[in-house]
């Protein structure tokens, strides 16, 4: 059970829970880049992807804890029992991760369906959309290490609300006017994301990697650099795209079509880098 098959499909899982908890914290938190007269009509169309981003992430949290549970036991996926499944939950830390991923997304869809969304209900959203984010991490590659931990839950959670807010543009705004009022604000967050993002990730690569050698002669840095060459294309693209999109945008000279058209770009190649990040949680 812990051959390059199960590590592939780790990966994909991972990577899919990763997604939709990413998409799901950007929907939480998107309403916060609206001017006060239309944050109230920003959340409510954000309500119902966020229901669905939320359900998402609970599907692929509950089929992830699953599979992990069977491969620690050696057994197949259906074979995985009640009592199997629980003790997996309860008495490792890779279980009460998840258990705590399971929880975020429940909670989160279910005041997305039930609570009146309001200034402290998206604030509350956000934190527990975080708290589920970061406690999977605090149990991945670098768990061992409490820097290397701290540094990779920070540097997942910048990366997230990057990617997530970006995901949850293009699913609630729909019109150029409202294009230049929230793509300024989600410039400056993102500047500050991929500032945070950037030290975080040297400072975990410096924990977990002895030598640069390492980058290439190790399954974990071979995956590493093929990261660190997504981000600086993204980088490059993320740049490109705040000197001359944002401009445009601002001017509401850029047409919704062509924002979410720059923006699926940009998440294009986010999900590369957030597939890479999930291997790297199951390599090393």
């Amino acid at each position: 059970m812990g051959g390059p098959a199960s590590a592939v499909t780790g990966a994909l899982i991972r990577a899919l829970a990763d997604c939709a908890a990413i998409v799901t914290l950007g929907l939480a938190a998107v309403p916060l880049l609206e001017s006060d007269r239309y944050r109230a009509e920003l959340s409510r169309r954000a309500a119902g992807p966020l229901a669905v981003a939320a359900a998402a992430w609970l599907l692929a949290e509950i089929v992830r804890l699953t599979v992990d549970a069977a491969q620690t036991a050696g057994v197949g996926f259906w074979q995985v029992g009640v009592r199997t499944l629980t003790d997996f939950g309860l008495h490792t830390a890779a279980g009460r991760s998840g258990l705590i991923g399971i929880a975020a997304a429940l909670i989160v869809g279910a005041v997305a369906i039930l609570v009146p969304r309001g200034a402290t209900t998206t604030a509350a959203t956000v934190g527990v959309a975080a708290v589920g984010m970061a406690a999977r991490t605090l149990a991945g590659h670098l768990s061992e290490s409490p820097v290397g931990g701290m540094a990779v839950a920070v540097h997942a959670l910048a990366a997230a609300a990057w990617c997530g807010v970006l995901s949850a543009l293009v699913l609630t705004v729909t019109h150029r006017g409202q294009w230049a009022r929230v793509l300024p604000r989600f410039s400056q967050l993102s500047l500050s994301c991929v500032g945070v993002l950037l030290v975080a990730g040297v400072a975990g690569a410096a924990v977990k990697l002895h030598s640069p050698a390492e980058l290439w002669a190790t399954g974990y840095g071979r995956v590493l650099a093929a990261k660190i060459v997504v981000t600086v294309a993204l980088l490059v693209l993320a740049w490109r795209n705040r000197s001359q999109w944002l401009p445009a945008a601002r001017a509401h000279r850029s047409s919704a079509t062509l924002s979410q058209h720059r923006s699926l770009i940009e998440l294009g190649m986010m999900a590369v880098a957030v597939t890479l990040a999930a291997a790297l949680a199951v390599t090393g």
